[in-house]
């Protein structure tokens, strides 16, 4: 029982809502082994460690846009959900205290940064693949003068009346 839950279970959850990367409070629940209201409930009774930057809630907009992707489609009847960021996440080990809990935190934890270690790798290849195209578009003129040159080498020469050999005389 060293993986409680597939790493990649819990990244399939993660979403990227308002710019950051945030799990919504069902998913949370679901792996916690909790009801939602009850996960929302120990968060309401400990407010103050859930700042804006930890956990926010969504809008209706948000809700409904979400409810397209997510897998159950219940949520876009939820009146209220929380969204929270991985600090958020890390918080809830503290607020639920089970050891279930516990091990699910450490996998969200490891799924977390598994992701921002993919994120910067993905940037780094993009940064490598974009020099490689400049570099190629660079290759690419010089390739094209070459060949202006070299077909302009290949042109027959201009049909120019032959030069008579000899000696001319004042007449002609």
């Amino acid at each position: 029982m060293n993986e409680l839950i597939p790493v990649e279970r819990i990244e399939q959850r993660i979403y990227l809502i308002r710019g950051q990367k945030v799990m919504l409070d069902r998913d949370l629940a679901e792996l916690y082994g909790v009801e939602t209201f009850v996960l929302n409930q120990a968060v309401k009774r400990n407010l103050g460690r859930f700042p804006e930057d930890f956990m926010f809630s969504l809008d209706r907009q948000e809700i409904m846009r979400i409810s397209q992707i997510v897998i159950s489609s219940s949520i876009k009847y939820a009146k209220h959900v929380n969204a929270f960021t991985e600090s958020g996440v890390a918080m809830l080990s503290s607020v639920l205290r089970s050891e279930r809990a516990i091990r699910v935190n450490i996998a969200i934890m490891r799924a977390f940064t598994r992701l921002r270690h993919i994120l910067s790798s993905h940037k780094e290849l993009a940064r490598k693949i974009e020099a490689l195209e400049k570099k190629h578009d660079k290759h690419e003129i010089e390739i094209a003068t070459v060949f202006k040159v070299l077909k302009k080498l290949m042109e027959p020469p201009p049909d120019k009346p032959a030069k008579r050999i000899g000696f001319r005389t004042g007449d002609g």
